[in-house]
């Protein structure tokens, strides 16, 4: 067998320009080669140093190459730590009161599957808190001086200051810089998102309806469906495509052509955006049609017009960085114990270097997609960075079910009465919200994540046997002792009986 790694120059597009080969069970049979790659500075030399699992770091087929990576950066890292902290917090009490009963579980109960990198100790925990197991009583707790807590006030008021610090330099960043956002589907949900974005930048829409008015009421651009070169000549940064899940790959082939000529006339490529409910079909079909100079960034904002009219603070925004300057995510990557991937290598002097070392057109795809992400951000929204695949498999258990048990309900013909209990008035609430959705989207979570989708239903029904059996396993149980009772009393009758004859003829 032998190894071999390829090595795509960031500007070349896709151009091969070197492959080394030797045989992976002596590497000390090196190849007379020696020579420089450009923005990556690689020698065979420095090559052979390298890990085995760095080849995972690019892949290549005959028909489309492709560069594949394992992580993007730290941020998405950071995001999640942050919320591993925040849960770990929000049930601090409830673990604490429970600890007896707790012992068995995982130490990170808000882990996703392997599709997520480990993330080691949050910065927090590094705080000096005086820890000192000798002043611990007997109860296990650590009792702090007289004036500990005083300090700690001014320590969390100083970082408070320094994150208004922070938070005010990084909004002085954006407005600098503001986006120009399209928007494709300009309906009850692409309204809802396009309202907000009018005040972080510059918002074109269009739509098969004209929604002219709705549009410059809101101050955004209108224009029409079936004018999509004059879409695209408004020079967008990004392009959310807020369509149906049943019409989006239709949308997504009708938008290629002109996206096609777009970039081939030497304009950069769109940072493409989807929002749908399910994500594995959406990045498929992005992966699949769109050109490679278009990034692309799969989404699900966990909310919509309904539960987040009063804002977005607090809701959960659910990420992909899905390509990135023709990088693609690979969403079964291993992640070793410091959460480092394999988009990193060790040149012969030691030094850790990224694959992405001096590559521009990388940095600003990174800036343009933080961008974007940074005005949920500040609206409030909880970052969940998750792999499509992980998504998937969890919006099955939460969102699906919840539309199914909606529908199922919702059918029959549930309604008000003068003596609703709460459990019955949130009942009417899930059936009121779940039924102001489209069948369409309904019908889109279980055909575009049917694998799933069906393993909820199949569970469900299950369960539903399960209570049906039990009832009746119950009911049968009352029965017997019912016929038991009678026929001890029918006994207890009979022997009355025998005892009054039997004393009128002795």
């Amino acid at each position: 067998l032998s190894l071999s790694l390829s090595l795509i120059g960031p500007k070349t597009h896709n151009e091969k320009i070197a492959t080394i080969t030797w045989p992976c069970t002596h590497p000390e049979q090196q190849p007379e080669l020696e020579r420089s790659f450009p923005y990556c500075s690689l020698s065979a030399s420095s090559l052979l140093q390298l890990p085995i699992q760095t080849c995972h770091a690019l892949e290549f087929s005959s028909n489309k190459p492709r560069k594949m990576s394992r992580r993007f950066d730290k941020l998405d890292q950071i995001r999640h730590a942050a919320l591993s902290s925040s849960s770990s917090g929000d049930n601090h009490d409830r673990n604490s009161s429970n600890n007896n009963n707790n012992n068995n579980l995982p130490d990170d109960t808000t882990q996703p599957p392997s599709q997520l990198p480990f993330i080691g100790n949050n910065a927090f925990s590094k705080m000096d808190v005086n820890d000192n197991s000798d002043d611990k009583d007997d109860k296990g707790s650590i009792p702090h001086p007289v004036g500990r807590l005083e300090k700690l006030k001014q320590q969390e008021a100083a970082l408070a200051q320094q994150l208004a610090a922070v938070r005010m330099e990084k909004l002085s960043a954006l407005r600098s810089k503001p986006l120009t956002i399209g928007i494709i589907g300009f309906g009850r949900f692409g309204q809802f998102i396009a309202k907000t974005f009018c005040k972080h930048g510059k918002v074109v829409v269009t739509s098969r309806s004209d929604y002219s008015d709705v549009a410059n009421a809101m101050g955004a651009k209108y224009v029409p469906l079936t004018q999509p070169d004059s879409f695209l000549e408004q020079e967008m940064d990004v392009i959310i495509m807020a369509t149906s899940i049943v019409s989006f790959e239709s949308t997504v082939k009708k938008l290629v052509p002109h996206l096609q000529k777009h970039v081939g006339n030497g304009k950069k490529g769109p940072l493409v955006v989807d929002v749908l409910s399910v994500k594995e079909h959406a990045r498929q079909i992005m992966l699949e049609h769109l050109p490679e100079e278009c990034d692309i960034l799969c989404t699900h904002p966990m909310f919509g017009p309904d539960s987040g009219k009063n804002g977005w603070h607090n809701l959960n925004f659910v990420y992909e960085k899905t390509r990135v300057d023709s990088v693609v995510f690979d969403p079964d990557s291993n992640f070793d114990k410091n959460g480092n991937g394999f988009d990193t290598f060790v040149d012969s002097a030691g030094r850790l270097h990224s694959i992405h070392e001096d590559n521009e057109a990388h940095v600003e795809a990174m800036d343009r997609i933080e961008r974007f992400l940074s005005i949920w951000e500040e609206e409030g929204c909880r970052m969940v960075p998750m792999s499509c695949k992980a998504h998937d498999e969890y919006a099955a258990n939460s969102q699906f079910i919840t539309h199914l048990m909606g529908r199922i309900l919702g059918a029959q013909g549930l309604s008000k009465t003068p003596i609703d209990t709460k459990g019955f008035e949130s009942v009417l609430k899930l059936i009121d919200s779940t039924t102001a959705d489209s069948f369409d989207l309904f019908y889109g979570l279980y055909k575009y994540n049917q694998k799933n989708s069906m393993m909820t239903i199949q569970q469900l029904q299950a369960a539903m046997e399960d209570v049906v059996e039990n009832l009746k396993l119950l009911e049968q149980e009352d029965l017997k002792k019912q016929q038991q009772r009678q026929k001890q009393e029918e006994q207890q009758a009979s022997s009355k009986t025998e005892s009054a004859m039997g004393g009128r003829h002795p």
